[in-house]
């Protein structure tokens, strides 16, 4: 297999910074440099903290490091450097100094083989830590002192101590740079693809009737039923479940939350919850119904709809907000970990949570509509009363 080169990386996670053709200099990218750094050490703090709790410390580790990575090459980019010409001069000293780089140097070329992976932070790796923010310091105290300012040399000099303190940091962790810049390739394409694809859908390849409807119309009307105020959901008249009251002392307005999982089976492709109403279970497959369309499949959903209006209602139901957090997205592929919607990437999942509540708030304003989704052009859409 051919090495990875470290010019082959910068050229793809150059692909996913978002603020690329921004005129804002090195700000921006030196306090993602620096708040990466301080996630690194926290993932370490975490671990003495709690060291039999904490069970999430070698996957953080790599994607700390790996977002470290990113951010060092984005200043590189920003700075019109290679991260080749960075990496040539990890060991060398000023009289043996290259000012060029070289475009074929690959991760395996300057780093040593890696440590064993630790399942807790050693000293040594403590102490690389520390040197790591003390160069990621050095270069927020230059900059801001205004040293770095036309002065290519000392800026690429500060940016070569970070990387070498980087280095050894991964060296002492048992993780190779190049496995974090593969990881960190993975996770930002995952959020920030070049190119967005659908995947195909999940019942593609079971009958009909096993299928989500390709084509659905559903009508949500506010009644009042027994001195309650519910939500009901008809499909040609004929009704979807039970009508729905908040389920809690406060009025929410969850009584009309189903229309989340409509956005689900519409950008996703997946919602046991619909599946369960509509009853289109995949019978004929009786793992597939058992486990991906069955009860605990259907409180995954739930929970997931459940937590994240949770968070909402903090941020005025996501209006507004054009991207979610990283972390909110995270916790979800979490959720649905060991059943087919992990494979869902998360910029679809963002998509489908964000689209179903522009259309939570419109049928909160209207007391109602029709949601009419499709499937085979992954859409939905709200006509009010």
């Amino acid at each position: 297999m051919k090495p990875f080169t470290i010019a082959e990386y910068q050229a793809e996670a150059q692909k996913t910074d978002q603020r690329r053709s921004d005129e804002l200099g090195l700000d921006f990218h030196l306090l993602g440099l620096f708040g990466e750094t301080g996630s690194l050490l926290s993932e370490v703090k975490k671990k003495q903290r709690d060291p039999i709790a904490y069970l999430g410390y070698k996957d953080s580790v790599v994607e700390e490091l790996g977002d470290v990575l990113w951010y060092l090459t984005a200043l590189a980019c920003r700075a019109r450097l290679g991260l080749d010409e960075l990496a040539i001069n990890l060991d060398r000293s000023l009289a043996d100094w290259q000012s060029t780089g070289f475009t074929e140097l690959s991760f395996v070329a300057i780093e040593a083989p890696a440590a064993e992976v630790s399942t807790s932070p050693t000293p040594a790796f403590e102490q690389t830590l520390l040197k790591l923010a003390g160069e990621v310091g050095l270069l927020m105290t230059d900059h801001a002192a205004g040293r770095l300012e036309r002065n290519r040399s000392a800026l690429k000099g500060r940016l070569i101590g970070v990387l070498r303190a980087l280095r050894a940091a991964a060296h002492e962790a048992g993780i190779t740079l190049e496995d974090a810049a593969k990881a960190n390739l993975e996770k930002t394409f995952d959020r920030w693809p070049v190119e967005r694809h659908y995947p195909p859908l999940f019942d593609e390849a079971f009958p009909v009737h096993e299928q989500l409807p390709r084509q659905l119309v559903i009508d949500i009307e506010e009644v009042e039923l027994n001195g309650r105020t519910m939500a009901r959901l008809t499909c040609d008249g004929k009704p979807v479940g039970d009508p729905l009251t908040d389920n809690r002392d406060d009025d929410d307005d969850y009584r009309f939350h189903d229309v989340f999982h409509l956005s689900y089976a519409a950008h996703l492709g997946w919602s046991p919850t619909l599946r369960r109403l509509l009853r289109v279970k995949r019978k004929s497959d009786p793992r597939m119904d058992e486990v991906q369309d069955g009860a605990r499949a259907v409180l995954i959903e739930e929970g997931i709809a459940t937590w994240i209006f949770n968070h909402a209602q903090h941020l005025a139901l996501f209006e507004g907000i054009t991207a979610l957090d990283y972390g909110l997205l995270k916790s979800v592929r979490r959720f649905v970990s060991g059943y087919e919607a992990e494979t869902c990437p998360l910029w679809l999942w963002e998509k489908a949570i964000l689209q179903g509540y522009e259309i939570f708030r419109a049928v909160r304003v209207h007391r109602g509509g029709r949601v009419t989704i499709d499937l085979d052009a992954r859409s939905i859409r709200y006509d009010k009363p």
